[in-house]
């Protein structure tokens, strides 16, 4: 669809939280904001959605085009997406269903919309289902409501060690059933799916983000306030450098759409696992109590 199109519906959409005329009056309709796989900028696209359980059903349908479009290709560099709904707006983890489920998702967005079925006779490529799903790993809390600096970066390590936590637990789960297939048939292929993939590229890239923001940002802020603390913010970049050289194996790891070499990334992520709960519990021993009198968010010049 013509960008000027495409433009027109994000502002009726907006406008009228979630209702649009024209071509789509009656639809069910969402915004999807995905980051630039090449260029790193946000590109909001308006779907037809069909709903699933909890999730939301998106299909990279392209209109029966041959090729996949962009968002589709975005999402898969940069997993974490925004969701508006209605007059709703969330973050989601973006992941596309592979095999049987695949097939299953497909025969169920047909059921909801038929007209799916005209873009699917368009193309030879089958057309991709994505589950928008949420962003969060099941049982995760965020601790309490944030009031100061200490609590939001709080708020992030639990997130992390969240995020971290539930990639491991399938990786193992994807081991342990490899280990005790029997009977008939093949095990499972040797390469992890794409669940596993997103997550844990979406946990590298809120890693980066945090640990950049904190070398930026939090340390040079910190450090006139606190000068016995140099030996601190010193060793504490060094550890995100090694950090970061952990996470560009993963991330390398992780560029096609399935992961080519388990067990090395099983031994990377246990590597990660190890440095990174070292790094966290090091940081909110030394810094964390020293930012609790800090509000957030920020308070606006003039107040507080």
């Amino acid at each position: 669809m013509p960008t000027s199109f495409n433009q027109s519906v994000i502002e009726e959409f907006r406008a009228r939280r979630g209702k649009v005329g024209g071509p789509f009056e009656g639809s069910d309709l969402l915004l999807l904001t995905t980051t630039g796989a090449r260029s790193g900028a946000e590109r909001t696209t308006p779907l037809g959605y069909v709903r699933h359980g909890d999730g939301l059903l998106v299909v990279a349908s392209n209109l029966g085009a041959p090729h996949h479009p962009d968002w589709y290709h975005n999402l898969l560099a940069h997993p974490q997406v925004r969701v508006e709904l209605g007059a709703d707006t969330f973050e989601a983890l973006a992941v596309p269903a592979e095999g049987a489920r695949r097939d299953e998702l497909f025969a169920h967005v047909l059921e909801a919309e038929p007209g799916y079925g005209e873009y699917r006779d368009r193309t030879d490529r089958t057309l991709p289902v994505v589950v928008l799903g949420p962003a969060d790993p099941d049982g995760w809390q965020a601790p309490g409501e944030v009031r100061d600096l200490a609590g939001k970066i709080m708020e992030v390590h639990t997130w992390l060690r969240a995020q971290l936590r539930h990639v491991s637990a399938e990786t193992d789960a994807h081991f342990a059933a490899r280990a005790s297939h029997t009977g008939p048939g093949e095990p499972p292929p040797p390469g992890l799916g794409l669940q596993i993939r997103q997550r844990c590229l979406a946990f590298c890239r809120a890693l980066e983000f945090h640990h950049v923001s904190e070398d930026d940002h939090l340390f040079p802020g910190m450090a006139p306030h606190h000068p016995h603390l140099a030996g601190t913010f010193a060793r504490l970049r060094e550890e995100h450098r090694k950090l970061a050289v952990v996470q560009g194996e993963l991330v390398g790891l992780l560029d096609g759409l399935h992961i080519a070499e388990p067990e090395r990334f099983r031994a990377e992520l246990a590597r990660m696992t190890a440095e990174l709960t070292a790094h966290l519990d090091h940081e909110e021993a030394e810094l964390v109590p020293l930012l609790a009198e800090v509000p957030w968010p920020p308070q606006p010049p003039g107040r507080g």
